[in-house]
């Protein structure tokens, strides 16, 4: 129920970014299921999880403001002491 709750307050955050608000969980799943490069830097005390690019301009956008909304959360990954950061794009292309 808990993964459900917050599939949906997700959802609810891309819908609104898209042509038709029901394709919202659709690119939740792709982001499931898309590669991402996990930077941990316990110096600064952060893991980066840098998703890679969706297929096309507006999915990413609704991808990067989902990013901000979930980073001005503050998460700290589980058993550790590293606050979660989400990214998109790749080191290759922003």
């Amino acid at each position: 129920m808990i993964a459900y709750r917050a599939e949906t307050a997700m959802a609810n955050i891309l819908a609104p970014l898209l042509a038709r608000p029901d394709e919202a969980r659709s690119l939740l799943r792709a982001i499931y299921t898309t590669e991402a490069d996990l930077l941990p830097d316990p110096h600064a005390g952060t893991l980066t999880v840098r998703l890679h690019h969706q297929a096309n301009g507006v999915s990413d956008r609704a991808v990067r403001t989902l990013c901000d909304a979930l980073n001005a959360t503050g998460t700290v990954f589980p058993r550790s002491n590293l606050r979660l950061i989400l990214q998109l794009g790749t080191s290759q292309n922003p």
